[in-house]
C-alpha cells in the first residue's frame, strides 16, 4: 500500500474503498472483505444509505478505530450548525 504523509505527520493510504451503490444488505460483508485484504480508508455518504453496514463492519473487524480513515458526506439540506 502506498501512503501520503499529512501535515500532522500521520500516514494516510492513497487508496481507499468506496461503497457508492453498494446495496445496504451487502455493505457489511463488502467492507469486511476490503479490510481483510488491507484497505484502511473507507469512503461512504449519507446519501448512499449504507452507512450502517460500514459501521457494523468496522465494529466487527477486530481492529481499532484509530487504524482507519473514514470519509463520509452529508447531504447539503442536512448540513447546519
Amino acid at each position: 500500500m502506498e501512503y501520503v504523509t499529512l501535515n500532522n505527520g500521520i500516514k494516510m493510504p492513497k487508496l481507499g474503498y468506496g461503497v457508492y451503490q453498494t446495496p445496504p444488505d451487502d455493505t457489511k460483508k463488502c467492507v469486511l472483505d476490503a479490510i481483510a485484504v488491507g484497505y484502511r480508508s473507507i469512503d461512504t455518504a449519507q446519501a448512499y444509505g449504507n452507512e450502517e453496514g460500514v459501521g457494523d463492519a468496522l465494529a466487527e473487524c477486530g481492529l481499532t478505530r484509530e487504524e482507519f480513515f473514514l470519509t463520509t458526506k452529508v447531504w447539503i439540506t442536512n448540513a447546519g450548525y
